[in-house]
C-alpha cells in the first residue's frame, strides 16, 4: 500500500480489501470445493437476481402488465410444465432414497461426505438438482399472474417460493449431503402428489374437477405432515453427534414450525371455514324453502301475489 496516499484513500483501500477478503472467505473458502463452481452456485448474485426479478414481476410489473389484458389460458404450457415437474420430483425422490436413505444413511444422524467418491458426488448432484428444481418452481407464481389468479398468490405461497431456493442454494454450496437431505426427499415426494394434481387439473374439464380431484385438501394435510417429520428428524441432532452442523437447527426448526402454522391456517381458511359456510348456506336455503312452502299452502306464490290476483 502506498504510504504517501491521502488518509481517506488509505482507509478506503483497507475497507475494500477487507470486503474482498470477507467475500472470498464466505463464498469461496468456506464452501464445498466440489460444488462451488457449479452453475448459479459460485456467487450468490445470480440466484439473488433471479429472486429479486421474480418478486418484482409478481408484485409489480406482472399485475400492471395484465391489468387491462385478458388472462392467458396456457393449458398446453401447464400440462407440459406440471408433467415435467412430476418427472423431476419422482427422480429426486428416487435418487434420495436409492442413493442415500434406503442404503447408506443413518436415520438418526448423518454427516456430509465431502469426498470425491462416486456415491458422495451422486448425493451432491442430487442436492444441486433439487436447488434447480426450486428455481424452476418460481414459474408457479408467474403462471398465476399471467392467468390472473391473484387469489392464489398468498403470503404462504410467496414466502415458500422465495425461501426454498435460498435454502437449497446454501445446502448445495456448503453442505450438499448428509442429514439435511431428508427434508428434500420428503418434499419431493409431496411434490409428486401436488404436481400430479395440477397436471390433472390442467387436463380435465372444469365440470369433472369434483369427481376426480376431490382429494385436493389432503395435499395440504400431507404438506403439514412433512414439516412435522422434518422437525422431528432434525431434532435428533440435539441428541446425536455425527459432525453435521447443529447450528443449522437455528434455520430449520423455526421454519418448520412457521411453515406448519402457515399451512394449517391455509387449511382452516380454505376448507374448514368453507365447510361451515356451506352448512350455514344449507340451513338458510332450507329456511327459505320452508317459508316458500308455507306461503304456497296459505294461497300465496313466492313473489307475494295471491292466486286470485
Amino acid at each position: 500500500m502506498n504510504a504517501s496516499a491521502p488518509p481517506i484513500d488509505r482507509m478506503s483501500n483497507i475497507y475494500n480489501n477487507s470486503v474482498v477478503r470477507f467475500w472470498h472467505n464466505i463464498f469461496h473458502d468456506l464452501s464445498d470445493p466440489r460444488t462451488r463452481d457449479w452453475f448459479l452456485i459460485s456467487s450468490p448474485v445470480p440466484g439473488a437476481s433471479i429472486i429479486i426479478g421474480y418478486l418484482y414481476f409478481v408484485l409489480s410489473w406482472g399485475p400492471k402488465h395484465m391489468e387491462h389484458r385478458k388472462p392467458y389460458q396456457l393449458r398446453n404450457v401447464l400440462v407440459l410444465y406440471n408433467f415435467l415437474q412430476v418427472l423431476l420430483s419422482t427422480w429426486l425422490f428416487w435418487e434420495g432414497m436409492d442413493g442415500a436413505w434406503l442404503n447408506d444413511y443413518s436415520w438418526k444422524c448423518e454427516p456430509v461426505d465431502f469426498s470425491y467418491s462416486p456415491h458422495a458426488l451422486r448425493v451432491a448432484r442430487g442436492v444441486y438438482i433439487y436447488f434447480l428444481a426450486k428455481i424452476s418452481e418460481l414459474l408457479d407464481t408467474v403462471f398465476f399472474v399471467l392467468r390472473k389468479k391473484e387469489k392464489q398468490i398468498t403470503f404462504l405461497h410467496m414466502y415458500h417460493h422465495t425461501v426454498m431456493p435460498m435454502v437449497s442454494w446454501g445446502a448445495t454450496k456448503y453442505y450438499p449431503g448428509g442429514h439435511g437431505t431428508f427434508i428434500g426427499v420428503i418434499n419431493s415426494f409431496v411434490h409428486i402428489i401436488m404436481y400430479t394434481y395440477y397436471l390433472l387439473a390442467a387436463l380435465l374439464p372444469h365440470h369433472q374437477y369434483q369427481r376426480y380431484l376431490w382429494w385436493k385438501k389432503y395435499i395440504t394435510t400431507l404438506q403439514m405432515a412433512q414439516f412435522c417429520l422434518a422437525f422431528l428428524h432434525s431434532c435428533q441432532l440435539l441428541f446425536y453427534d455425527c459432525d453435521y452442523p447443529r447450528w443449522s437447527l437455528i434455520l430449520i426448526l423455526p421454519n418448520a414450525i412457521f411453515f406448519y402454522f402457515l399451512f394449517s391456517d391455509f387449511y382452516n381458511n380454505a376448507y374448514t371455514s368453507k365447510k361451515e359456510n356451506d352448512g350455514e348456506t344449507v340451513i338458510q336455503n332450507s329456511g327459505k324453502v320452508n317459508d316458500a312452502a308455507e306461503k304456497v299452502s296459505n294461497g300465496e306464490i313466492p313473489n307475494g301475489k295471491g292466486k286470485s290476483d
